[in-house]
């Protein structure tokens, strides 16, 4: 519960701001307003999974397309050699917060090398989505490398410059971590 009054107290602000902030949240989908008893953080769900990847991979594949049509090969292998280290050493917990940084770079230079500001906007109010999907896929050691090791040949794709090669990588990381999600995720309902 973000009760407003409690909220604007606790964090020594006026609550118009703290107000602004809970509408924005509720409107990400990320909170929910229930009348008379405040905002509470939203459920994520299996049921909401699909519906994600759905959005994910129109957006994920074409972002790669477009990468592989202008992206700087130099750094797009760069990011690959990273990728491939980093499938040989996540284990332990920091390792899993790096590769984390890592996928991000990775999302930065491919909609940097997409250059579509409309892309780039939607695949990141995604991303706060797609964020607290982890929490239903238990982050196993062997899923991250195989991911490193895919996310290494999205890279490939696009610094080769073949659009159909970045789609075809992209569309496989893509299904093997929705049917990870599947197979690993906790009951029906949980609450990220």
């Amino acid at each position: 519960m973000l009760g407003e009054v409690e909220q604007a107290e606790r964090l020594g602000v006026s609550r118009t701001p703290l107000r602004e902030a809970l509408s924005r949240l509720a409107a990400d989908g990320l909170a929910v307003s229930q009348r008379g008893r405040g905002v509470v953080v939203s459920d994520v769900s299996l049921d909401h999974v699909d519906d994600l990847f759905s959005l994910r991979r129109a957006l994920e594949v074409e972002a790669a397309r477009s990468a592989a049509r202008s992206g700087t090969p130099a750094i797009f292998n760069e990011l690959a050699r990273r990728f491939d280290a980093a499938a040989e050493n996540l284990s332990a917990a920091a390792d899993r917060d790096g590769y984390y940084g890592l996928a991000g770079e990775l999302d930065a230079a491919i909609e940097d090398a997409a250059s579509n500001a409309y892309l780039a906007q939607a695949l990141q109010g995604l991303r706060v989505h797609l964020a607290r999907l982890r929490r239903l896929s238990h982050d196993a050691p062997a899923r991250l490398r195989a991911s490193a090791r895919e996310h290494a040949q999205i890279a490939r794709a696009v610094a080769s410059g073949d659009p159909g090669l970045a789609s075809a990588a992209t569309l496989l990381h893509l299904h093997n971590s929705l049917e990870h999600i599947r197979s690993h995720a906790l009951p029906k309902e949980a609450t990220a």
